[in-house]
């Protein structure tokens, strides 16, 4: 990276993203998480009936393969013809349940690669208690299609009258099987129906199946995947419908760069046109040149810029290369302790040029505060680290 090659300027979103369930203080929700973890070894969720589950939270038949179906062929229009032809199969075996009450209808998202990757038996075990349309690997859907075209369907469906329809898409809950970046990015998505103006978004609901699991403790999920996840699950799944709804604040992230490519962007930042206010003069110190690259996305709990990025940048392809070694989170956390020594303080490449050594000499922050027209800059640490 040149001296001086980056901008990043942030600010806050207007909009809120929800989360169904209240947020305990940074000490408590600890302690809950602990008491969480110490409760699924044993009877926690047994109590959650499983017809009783199934009924709050199952689609009707038409609906839930009207959604897979618009999915999978990426249009609402073959979302609309799978629920013309799931009705008329209804009737014809007399099972019809489009007259179902709909209490709370829900979608997982699953991430296999999280965590002690529980996600393939997880994902079996949701084929169990819910059905097997309501649930996607992220693996094989994004969670952008399943915005676009599973819940388009749903409109388009509510438009032709279809009163079923209207009732799930207004009370759908989205829960998110996976670690902090996988919540971030199913987030991410959500957000965009607030841009679009397509309300309400689904509140969203964690199963923590990641390393740190942060944003999962902070809203009293808990802080690891249970060992007695079969049952436990069930109580995850009860709690998401049940639970209040509160609102998790946002941040817009822009990045600006010299022109170049970036072989693979993280999932929260898509590559846009360098807008008017990220285009500093000289006038503002900038040592940006003319050609440019921009990139924007919304993160909620960390954006991490310096040694915290190369390790975890790390870690994610050494998890892709040689998935046996990530087999859970203590496996995990010993790996980012080594590559923190092995590319973090003492080892990296920035301090074989002097001029490069400390953010401060390679990057400007500014941000924006709420209500707040004017951008602030805030002045670099000399360590190598950021993490917000």
């Amino acid at each position: 990276m040149e001296r001086a090659a980056a901008e990043v300027e942030m600010e806050a979103a207007g909009d809120d993203v929800h989360t169904p369930h209240s947020a305990p203080s940074t000490a408590s929700s600890a302690r809950v998480s602990i008491w969480e973890s110490v409760r699924a070894c044993g009877l926690w969720g047994k109590d959650v009936d499983k017809a009783e589950l199934r009924r709050r939270v199952v689609m009707p038949l038409y609906a839930r393969r009207a959604v897979a179906a618009a999915v999978k062929e990426k249009s609402e229009a073959a979302g609309v013809a799978a629920a013309a032809a799931a009705k008329e199969e209804e009737v014809v075996e007399g099972e019809g349940e489009e007259g179902l009450a709909v209490v709370t209808p829900m979608v997982v998202f699953v991430n296999s690669k999280s965590g002690g990757r529980h996600g393939p038996e997880l994902k079996l075990r949701l084929h169990e208690l819910i059905s097997k349309e309501q649930v996607f690997d992220l693996s094989d859907v994004k969670p952008s299609d399943f915005i676009c075209y599973g819940l388009g369907c749903l409109e388009r469906l509510a438009e032709r009258g279809d009163n079923c329809a209207k009732d799930i898409r207004g009370k759908l809950r989205i829960m998110v099987a996976g670690g902090d970046g996988t919540v971030g990015w199913v987030l991410g998505c959500l957000q965009d129906l607030n841009k679009l103006k397509r309300e309400p978004v689904p509140p969203t609901g964690i199963i923590p199946l990641g390393t740190g699991n942060d944003l999962a403790r902070s809203f009293g999920w808990g802080g690891s995947f249970p060992f007695g996840w079969r049952s436990a699950v069930k109580r995850y799944l009860s709690k998401a419908g049940t639970s209040p709804i509160v609102h998790l604040d946002s941040w817009q992230a822009v990045i600006t760069m010299p022109e170049g490519q970036i072989d693979e962007l993280p999932h929260a930042l898509k590559k846009v046109e360098p807008a008017d206010h990220l285009e500093f003069n000289k006038e503002n110190g900038s040592n940006l040149p003319e050609k440019a690259s921009s990139y924007k996305g919304v993160f909620y709990n960390y954006l991490s810029i310096g040694m915290d990025a190369q390790v975890a940048y790390g870690f994610h392809h050494l998890r892709n290369e040689k998935p046996y070694l990530a087999q859970g989170p203590v496996a995990n956390k010993m790996i980012y302790a080594g590559y923190s020594c092995t590319q973090g303080w003492f080892c990296t490449p920035c301090t074989a040029s002097p001029q490069l050594r400390g953010l401060r000499n390679i990057l400007r922050l500014y941000i924006k505060r709420a209500n707040c027209s004017e951008w602030e800059q805030i002045q670099m640490p000399s360590r190598q680290v950021i993490n917000m």
